[in-house]
């Protein structure tokens, strides 16, 4: 049963999501969160505000009789890219909104809180299953949240944690992660997408056969140690592992190693939500791009999956399980464990593009994934970021080829049912 067709189940489980919004955000100053470092990234104070945007204007506004907006001018501010809700603030601008402050934007959020909980008992099927969209959609919200603030921590020389992580003194060296195994697939019809139980994105659907060829899936994520060996054996050097232009980017870029990486004496540290760390080799490697991902399968004798093989694959596995966001804390990759889900997204090598059949949906909301169906990658799985609960073996995730600052990983997969034994993977 969808949640949204029980409004007190929805009731507690929006209060649950709004809740660990702002206790992901309660670390933060007021400077912390108004600050935006690239324009793929937006402030934390706009993401708080944006995602009550979402539902004071698709539930409240819209279906809820002698609603009045908290401020007239504010959806200017916190629309992000619905045309059919007119102008709005430049996505690069964002970080220029030093006013409203962020106990304003709070305030904000309690009052369109306390206006849809009162009337949620009284909407039709129809909206319920709006305020559920926005609830998932805030999940969304979430995770970028933490990866944006991450990058702009990222450009502060202090390299300040937002949360602490105790390394223990005189550990000994972690140990590299086993060998790959390797998952056989004899190929054949499948169904892949959404079959309509339960929440997904019209993006996951409809449900529809594909043609599978035989191929192996690796049964765990290339890992840091894994990364070093293709770093130390010239990965980023040779412009025979790269996609034309992956290897134009690696140069305009200077590209040598994972984003948030630094290599001293020899030795590889990088920075997350808890600071600067030695990179631990057994934990999946994470904050790479496509053309990355790409060339290190190339490099490794194998490729990446298509999102057919990763969904035939995963739809055995517990999409709860593995290392997801439960609250604030030390959120990071961390190694152990076989899911395909948590840790970090995994690029696969599918173009972002509609399944047959699909049909955009009527008005506003009809903008929210098809119209970014053009140029990006698909990405399945979810991170060590994504809230707990968030994620299914349909859901399609995407991204732009170049960009690596959420929690990006990979997978092997290779054709045929033999791995090879001269492999390097």
């Amino acid at each position: 049963m969808n949640v949204s067709q029980d409004p007190g189940a929805l009731a507690r489980h929006y209060r649950a999501v709004r809740a660990l919004t702002e206790q992901l955000a309660a670390p933060l100053s007021d400077a912390d969160a108004t600050i935006q470092s690239m324009p793929d990234a937006s402030p934390a104070k706009w993401h708080l505000a944006h995602t009550t945007w979402f539902f004071e204007t698709f539930v409240l506004r819209d279906h809820v009789a002698g609603y009045r907006p908290y401020r007239a001018e504010w959806p200017f501010l916190f629309n992000s890219y619905y045309e059919a809700e007119g102008q709005r603030m430049a996505r690069a601008a964002r970080g220029m909104l030093s006013r409203p402050s962020l106990p304003e934007i709070l305030a904000y959020r309690r009052a369109v809180d306390e206006a849809l909980l009162a009337a949620i008992g009284d909407l039709p099927p129809d909206v319920l299953a709006l305020v559920e969209l926005g609830c998932h959609h805030e999940q969304q919200h979430q995770e970028l949240l933490l990866t944006d603030i991450l990058h702009a921590f990222a450009q502060n020389p202090l390299e300040c944690a937002i949360w602490p992580h105790a390394e223990t003194p005189g550990a000994p060296p972690l140990p590299t992660r086993a060998p790959i195994g390797w998952i056989t697939k004899d190929g054949g019809i499948v169904e892949i997408g959404h079959d309509g139980q339960g929440f997904a994105f019209d993006c996951e659907g409809p449900r529809h056969q594909t043609m599978l060829a035989p191929h192996t899936l690796a049964d765990r994520r290339v890992t840091n140690g894994e990364w070093i060996e293709f770093i130390r054996d010239g990965g980023y050097r040779d412009p025979r592992l790269w996609l034309a232009d992956g290897w134009a980017w690696v140069q305009a870029q200077a590209v040598t190693a994972p984003l948030y990486w630094r290599e001293d004496d020899g030795a590889f540290s990088s920075f997350g939500l808890s600071g600067r760390h030695a990179v631990d080799p057994s934990a999946p490697v994470c904050h790479i791009s496509l053309y990355e991902a790409d060339a290190f399968a190339t490099w490794a004798g194998a490729r990446l999956p298509t999102e057919a093989e990763w969904e035939s694959a995963a739809a055995a596995h517990d999409p709860c399980g593995g290392n997801q966001l439960d609250q604030g804390g030390d959120i990071r990759p961390r190694a152990g464990g076989a899911s395909f889900f948590g840790d970090v997204w995994e690029w696969t090598g599918s173009a972002y593009r509609p399944y047959p059949g699909f049909r955009i949906a009527d008005g506003a909301i009809g903008e929210y994934n098809g119209k970014f169906m053009s140029s990006q990658f698909v990405l399945r799985g979810s991170s060590c970021a994504t809230p707990r609960g968030h994620a299914r073996a349909t859901y399609r995730n995407f991204f732009y080829p170049h960009q690596r600052w959420q929690f990006m990983g990979l997978r092997l997969a290779k054709d045929g049912t033999k791995a090879g034994a001269t492999d390097r993977a």
